[in-house]
């Protein structure tokens, strides 16, 4: 149960108001429109990184979902679980990402990313030894979008946790990435 009630949307300003009705009915977003002003941002970012982003739709889900498993987010790996099958990961994939980057049946480009992934979160500043291979891979713009990506996933973690953000009823499945184009006209 939410530490906070969510926002009441009779109490919304209009700007805010006109947003949520456009955004997916996630509580994510309900409890950030606790803080109207951070609303916009917030979306504006996770749509750069979902709609916008150079890395390939898996590599990038298994970050956010490497995120969630090391922050213990039930209610992020509940939802990017959801999405990362919408995109075609399969359940050994999902299963694999939580074991982490010495699952053998990972691809290399996946042991890459969650060994940075892990790197990032447990000590801030990726080491060489994980820094070095994912540069070498992805180059500089894809390196920092996968920091960029950590970053932005380890603050969702820690905003849904430290909220007790609940999963909606019926589950998670509040977004469907099969049909972006209209997922981020409706963010914008």
């Amino acid at each position: 149960m939410a530490r906070i009630p969510y926002a009441d949307p009779a109490a919304m300003d209009e700007t805010t108001s006109r947003l949520m009705e456009r955004l997916a009915p996630l509580n994510i977003f309900k409890m950030m429109a606790n803080a109207p002003g951070l609303v916009r941002p917030f979306v504006d970012l996770g749509g750069a990184f979902l709609f916008d982003g150079k890395l390939a739709p898996v590599t990038r889900e298994c970050a956010i979902l490497r995120v969630g498993y090391l922050s213990n987010a039930g209610y992020e790996t509940a939802q990017h679980e959801k999405i990362g099958r919408d995109l075609g990961m399969s359940d050994a994939l999902i299963e694999a990402v939580k074991v982490g980057p010495a699952d053998t049946s990972l691809s290399e480009e996946q042991r890459l990313t969650l060994a940075f992934v892990d790197d990032l979160v447990a000590n801030v500043r990726a080491g060489d030894e994980t820094f070095q291979p994912v540069l070498a891979h992805f180059g500089p713009e894809k390196t920092q979008e996968l920091t960029l990506v950590t970053g932005y996933y380890m603050m969702v973690c820690r905003f849904l946790e430290t909220f007790d953000v609940d999963i909606e009823d019926g589950g998670a499945g509040g977004l469907n990435l099969a049909n972006a184009d209209a997922l981020s006209d409706q963010a914008g």
